[in-house]
């Protein structure tokens, strides 16, 4: 199980994946538009996946509305689009072989279980206001019956710890201790649904994601995720979390909190907010013209000194040039 990064000078490959939940808001657009114009100023290929594993929360009618609201506003996939209730198999697979070599393992523990050991040893969870899970169920079931699985969180060479560091392209320089932050974390669920954790990493390995663009409320994942690659062998690729919209009242904006839908009478004007909030001085009269020109803004900022591409958006100094157009 090696520890490897995607390979340098590989065609790049990006995506956008949203759960049909709900349609895209301004929150969602700003990430999608970030990771098209990556992969596009990378000359690269943009994929589209339907995160729909949670059927329970899936809006009917969603998954084709999204591809919709992007086609309006112009981000269209290199590729048909893919959903997550359609490769089960894989994430099956992946399971098997966590289970194999001993690092995933199965847990009993209720809802009712987890509340009562919620009273975490001083230091747990580090801030994040979650108790980490205890590893009830690590030694045997005793006799209980089994209702998900969770990994066994350590270092890959099984030595305790699990801290992970890597590198993002706008938030520099992150670390987590998984096992102090989070503990042993859900594969599949007792309702039998693979989780968010697994079915990602699966599913960027296989698609040949090797440059993932998506919101910071994701960064706190990362760490989680580059675990899993280590232990199922597969490349890690590099990370950018985009800064999040968020509403009057300092909120994140989500389809949970009841976040509008994207309007899209006007998309260029749409695309121009969502251009703001990266930072963009893109300009152009039609969606053509102002796409074409956000790809030069952003080629440009990769052509930066690499101090420069590391604060790639809300650095002060590309904020304070929005006045200057791009090419």
């Amino acid at each position: 199980m090696n520890d490897r990064a995607a390979a340098p000078g590989a065609p790049y490959v990006g995506r956008f994946a949203p759960s049909p939940t709900g349609l895209l808001h301004a929150g969602s657009l700003v990430a999608a538009l970030a990771s098209w114009l990556d992969a596009r100023a990378h000359g690269g290929r943009w994929l589209v996946r339907m995160e729909d594993l949670d059927t329970p929360r899936n809006v009917a009618g969603a998954a084709e509305a999204i591809v919709a609201q992007l086609d309006a506003v112009g981000l269209r996939a290199d590729g048909p689009v893919v959903r997550q209730s359609e490769r089960v198999a894989l994430y099956e697979a992946a399971l098997r072989f966590l289970e194999a070599n001993g690092r995933a393992y199965p847990c009993a523990c209720s809802r009712r279980d987890l509340v009562l050991a919620a009273a975490a040893p001083p230091g747990a969870g580090e801030g994040r206001g979650e108790a980490i899970y205890p590893g009830t169920c690590r030694a045997g079931l005793h006799g209980k019956a089994r209702r998900s699985v969770r990994l066994r969180v350590e270092r890959v060479d099984g030595s305790g710890e699990a801290r992970i560091d890597w590198r993002d392209r706008r938030l520099g320089a992150q670390h987590q201790d998984v096992a102090r932050a989070v503990g042993d974390f859900v594969l599949k669920r007792a309702d039998g649904v693979f989780a968010y954790q697994l079915a990602v990493v699966v599913d960027d390995a296989e698609q040949g994601v090797n440059e993932v663009v998506r919101g910071e409320d994701l960064a706190d994942s990362t760490a989680r995720q580059i675990l899993l690659q280590r232990l199922l062998g597969v490349a890690t690729p590099r990370y950018l979390h985009t800064p999040l919209v968020r509403a009057a009242d300092g909120a994140k904006l989500s389809k949970q909190t009841g976040a509008t839908p994207l309007a899209l009478d006007d998309p260029l004007a749409t695309l121009r907010q969502a251009g703001d909030v990266l930072g963009l001085a893109a300009r152009g009269t039609t969606l053509a013209e102002w796409l074409a020109s956000a790809i030069g803004c952003w080629r440009e900022r990769l052509s930066m000194p690499r101090g420069d591409v590391d604060a790639l958006v809300h650095d002060a100094r590309l904020a304070a040039a929005r006045t200057s157009p791009c090419p």
